[in-house]
């Protein structure tokens, strides 16, 4: 697979940088939407994986985030985020027309990509979600209750069992360090809201990921919104004793395998 390509992009507030991990004769298209307060960057591995799979793979750093525009963390309406998205989805299709395409969302990542679905499901071959927001989360309300919002990170030691992954974020300097703020935390609960009155996504395949022990976004809450959302072909794989960072995790060659097996069943050949 070819070294990164960097592309720029007009968002509906700002510049957008996107990483293109080129393939010289795909077979498919892969979009990457990372979680918050992160890139798209770290996800080279997941990237590499696709890749050996046949995919062409594009990523987004979200407004806000990573060396895109915008006051860091600070998202408005994630509708915007889904528009920016589908933006990075006609860059790749116009350069690798008629191919299919899928949509991997992470975390925050997995509620943008399923409001993504929600709304341009039609043009998808299929949607994975890893770890994501979606039906009950609590913290955003929690948080807003508070009269100032606590300055708690997220902590590295929640992502991973593997003991290089907290480190290696806690030193990215394109990774959020700070807290979590007000605008992005009300934009959060109205599309937590969204989503769940946005109805399922029909006959499109998804495969969701999750760690049992992810206790930055628990399991159990995303279950209540990705059975809502997938009613029809729901392919579900929880990981014993993973955290939330799945495609970092001690065991990720089985969460990749998991998801290459499952793109082998729902894709053309």
């Amino acid at each position: 697979m070819a070294d990164t390509r960097e592309h720029t992009l007009t968002g509906t507030r700002g510049t957008l940088a996107v990483r293109e991990w080129p393939h010289p004769a795909p077979r498919y298209l892969a979009l990457v939407v990372h979680g918050y307060g992160e890139h798209a960057g770290r996800y080279a591995e997941l990237a590499a994986v696709l890749g050996g799979h046949g995919a062409a793979v594009y990523g987004p750093d979200h407004i806000g985030h990573g060396r895109s525009d915008g006051e860091r963390v600070v998202i408005e309406d994630f509708e915007d985020v889904v528009t920016d998205v589908h933006a990075v989805a006609g860059l790749a299709r116009a350069a690798h027309p008629g191919l299919p395409l899928v949509v991997v969302g992470h975390s925050m990542g997995g509620l943008i990509a399923a409001r993504h679905a929600q709304r341009y499901g039609a043009g998808l071959s299929a949607l994975v979600l890893s770890g994501p927001v979606i039906g009950d989360w609590e913290l955003p309300g929690r948080l807003l209750a508070l009269p100032e919002i606590p300055d708690t990170p997220i902590s590295p030691a929640a992502l991973s069992r593997d003991p290089a992954v907290g480190p290696t974020y806690a030193a990215d300097p394109l990774v959020w360090h700070g807290p979590m703020k007000r605008p992005t935390l009300r934009a959060f609960v109205r599309t937590l809201e969204s989503v769940e009155k946005g109805g399922d996504v029909g006959p499109l395949p998804v495969l969701w990921l999750h760690g049992d022990d992810d206790r930055l976004v628990p399991l159990p809450g995303s279950r209540t919104g990705v059975e809502r959302l997938a009613t029809d072909r729901l392919t579900e794989r929880v990981f014993p004793g993973a955290r939330h960072e799945i495609f970092n995790e001690t065991n990720r060659a089985d969460v990749f395998a998991e998801l290459t097996g499952f793109l082998d069943g729902v894709l053309p050949r």
